[in-house]
């Protein structure tokens, strides 16, 4: 009986490490990957290569691209900064924000969706409110949204991802932030993009997107 206890303690203490192996292994690889995603985004911006007409210059921009590396994503507000990646399969959100694939992307018109881990990433957006900047900086140029609402859905709300006649950003996570499992429910954040700094005209009004009664229809 005492041998099998001991064997037991062994057995636990060997799953506790490799599980803190493993959490140790995903957060030094997201860490990893953030960092040579932004030196790559910040060389390419420095360098305006899709302006330039240098072969070499232009041929390395298009390798990053090919890699699924869209721009960076920001909150000022609330402190977040991640860079942004084509894709929402299992590797991609443990590194990046991604883009929902059939979605347009940032600049394009519109509803723009890009999805995030609650526990990682998007764990800022709990303390997200009305009016808050997003910034998306690609090497096409900078796109700023102000956020319009959040709503909670469920998982199988797929409206949400419905395609816009106005420009509109939508980031989707896990709903609750603190939930242990997997979490029952989606929280959504609607923002309209602004005009550039310095113009006059500002984007088309959110009311031009899909809406339904009491607001958009997400």
């Amino acid at each position: 009986m005492r041998r099998t206890l001991g064997w037991s303690q062994v057995a636990l203490f060997a799953c506790a490490a490799l599980l803190l192996s493993y959490c140790g292994f995903v957060m030094v690889d997201a860490w990893v990957f953030q960092q040579r995603e932004s030196r790559d985004l910040n060389r390419l911006l420095a360098n305006h290569p899709l302006a330039s007409h240098s072969k070499v210059k232009l041929e390395r921009a298009t390798a990053v691209l090919a890699r699924g590396l869209i721009g960076r994503l920001e909150i000022p507000r609330l402190g977040l900064s991640a860079m942004l990646i084509e894709g929402d399969d299992q590797k991609t959100l443990r590194r990046a924000v991604g883009h929902i694939p059939g979605t347009p992307l940032p600049g394009q018109p519109g509803n723009v969706a890009l999805t995030g881990h609650r526990d990682t990433f998007f764990r800022p957006l709990r303390n997200i409110r009305a009016s808050d900047i997003i910034v998306v900086t690609t090497l096409q140029g900078q796109y700023r949204y102000r956020v319009v609402s959040t709503r909670v859905v469920s998982p199988d709300n797929v409206t949400v991802l419905n395609p816009s006649a106005g420009e509109i950003l939508t980031l989707v996570t896990c709903y609750p932030f603190y939930f242990v499992g997997a979490a029952p429910d989606r929280f959504i954040v609607l923002a309209k993009r602004l005009a550039p700094e310095g113009s006059r005209d500002d984007v088309q009004s959110i009311s031009s997107a899909q809406t339904g009664p009491g607001g958009p229809n997400l």
